[in-house]
């Protein structure tokens, strides 16, 4: 995620972003819990894709998010039995999409702009709070259509106001797919802070896990200085290593991919 000190303002893709929670309200009364809390609860309509009845407005500064119970399109986009949702180090418990267990979180679009770098930061202050407020066991991050130990990403995001430095494992999935010519490792999600997705190809006799590391690293770099425009040539992680980026495709922002190539001097 780009740092406040960025000048690289790259619009999210769409559709807008959400984050599901799974845990319990205590006292069971939203409303009173939410006050108690500072977040200045409101009623909120209908009509915000992802949410059901009940559902609050939540504002702390000028920031906003509607909270209320998951709706059924979004579970199934959630789901974790299905091939295309990812997860890192998260096993959710039996019977987690019982009632009460599960809320949505949608950053509000406030006079028709998209969220922005900013705003997204004070969205993410803001899960924190409610992932403390829920009890949260695991958290889903809709861009990457990645589940998580909710802990460990209210870690990784205090970290990141303290150092700057977004969790990458957090926001960002790592897909790997088989094709003819081998086997690609293909990031899903980055597009929404740098405009862009890396795809690589895993050369012979590196695991998946090397390869995401490298390609985590990369992600970074893009998430904090923004695009990567023309061809370039960095180096490697190891001595004598190198990877070459290449932009490759796609006209819009949420279609753009970077091609990255690694080799070695030896």
């Amino acid at each position: 995620m780009q740092t406040d000190s960025s000048t690289t303002s790259i619009a999210p893709a769409a559709p807008a972003p959400f984050v599901l929670i799974v845990g319990t309200l205590p006292g069971g009364n939203p409303e009173a819990s939410f006050r108690r809390m500072g977040l200045r609860p409101e009623p909120a309509g209908n009509g915000v894709a992802g949410v059901s009845a009940p559902a609050y407005r939540l504002s702390v500064g000028s920031m906003s998010l509607i909270v209320g119970s998951t709706s059924a399109p979004a579970l199934a986009d959630a789901d974790p039995q299905h091939p295309a949702t990812s997860m890192l180090a998260a096993r959710l418990p039996p019977g987690w999409r019982g009632e009460g267990q599960i809320w949505t979180l949608v950053p509000e679009v406030v006079d028709g702009v998209e969220i922005e770098p900013t705003r997204l930061r004070e969205f993410f202050k803001m899960t924190v709070l409610l992932i403390d407020l829920f009890d949260a066991s695991h958290i889903f991050w809709s861009p990457a259509r990645l589940w998580s130990d909710a802990p460990q990403f209210r870690g990784a995001m205090a970290e990141m106001l303290v150092s700057g430095m977004p969790p990458v494992l957090h926001l960002v999935a790592f897909r790997r797919s088989d094709r003819p010519d081998g086997a690609t490792v293909r990031t899903r999600g980055l597009a929404l802070f740098g405009g862009q997705e890396i795809e690589g190809g895993v050369p012979p006799g590196w695991t998946v896990a090397e390869m995401v590391k490298r390609l985590a690293r990369l992600a970074l770099d893009i998430m904090l200085h923004g695009p990567v425009t023309e061809e370039r040539g960095l180096r490697g992680l190891n001595p004598g290593e190198w990877v070459v980026l290449r932009p490759v495709g796609g006209s819009a922002e949420r279609d753009a991919v970077i091609r990255a190539e690694f080799g070695s001097d030896f």
